[in-house]
């Protein structure tokens, strides 16, 4: 009976993930995005033409923070249906992320300095937590690149049965967070409605990828115990940590704390691919001799 409802649970993932990647989803996500990207620039017009006021929150600069907030709804999401395929890529993706919202958060700085500026030694102090994010962002942009050239897919189960179970294990993983994740928009809805102030949960779902990372380390286990393939597991979760740190750190340290996770999962990987290259190379000599 549990086979049967797990078994359907990973259908209804499967039914989902083989259309979001799909052009059609592709162009709604585009449209819905666009949608409140225009909704956002009336609601700054409104409020600065005074026509209607909805506070000092809703400036021009407002319709690009909620494009940025809509658009990492659905990155989230990618990053969902991509736990199943490959817990690396899951993690380049969690970088992705993190780099779209220093991105989001130098634009949203910059729309409370519209208007009369005043080119001070003041204000320039004032810029340079945007300067530190909009570089922040390049950084970790450029590090997401290596680490993905950098990436062997490398399966560490021994049959196709092991590793069928082993994807099965993930996707189910993946929709209970699909709809934890559904679970925190509602409640940051609900919550915005209460308190006038909207407040985004994803500091909480980045908690819980910190344990989806480690339950998958553990889990592999069963299949594999080798020290470099645990080490880099753990690496990965460590790295979610510390990007999780990321989102509720002050300015300069939010950076420091991401672009050091990203040096640690670069390093990392080109250390194993190094040391697996070696380890390939010995098993051939002794298989010669």
């Amino acid at each position: 009976m549990f086979r049967q409802f797990f078994q359907v649970q990973i259908n209804v993932f499967d039914f989902l993930d083989a259309r979001w990647e799909g052009p059609r989803v592709s162009k709604w996500i585009s449209n819905i995005v666009v949608s409140f990207f225009m909704i956002g620039l009336v609601a700054g017009l409104l409020s600065y033409l005074e026509i209607l006021y909805l506070g000092e929150y809703f400036t021009a600069f407002f319709a690009i923070e909620l494009a940025f907030n809509v658009l990492l709804i659905f990155e989230v999401m990618g990053l969902i249906f991509l736990i199943p395929k490959s817990v690396a890529d899951s993690v380049g993706k969690q970088f992705e992320i993190i780099s779209l919202l220093l991105l989001r958060d130098a634009f949203k700085e910059f729309g409370h300095y519209l208007g009369e500026l005043t080119w001070d030694v003041g204000f320039l102090y004032e810029l340079l937590p945007i300067v530190s994010d909009a570089f922040g962002a390049i950084l970790i942009f450029l590090i997401t690149g290596l680490f993905y050239r950098a990436q062997r897919h490398i399966l560490i189960t021994q049959s196709y049965e092991e590793q069928k179970g082993f994807v099965a294990i993930k996707k189910l993983i993946s929709i209970y967070l699909t709809v934890s994740f559904i679970g925190l928009g509602i409640f940051d809805i609900i919550s915005a409605y209460q308190t006038h102030e909207f407040i985004y949960s994803i500091k909480l779902f980045y908690t819980l990828l910190i344990f989806t990372d480690v339950f998958i380390l553990l889990f592999s286990l069963r299949y594999t115990s080798k020290y470099y393939n645990l080490f880099r597991y753990s690496s990965f979760a460590l790295a979610t940590i510390f990007l999780r740190l990321t989102l509720s750190a002050p300015p300069y340290y939010n950076v420091l704390l991401a672009v050091i996770a990203g040096l640690m999962v670069l390093g990392v990987t080109y250390i194993y691919n190094k040391l697996l290259s070696k380890q390939m190379k010995t098993v051939e000599a002794i298989s010669e001799v």
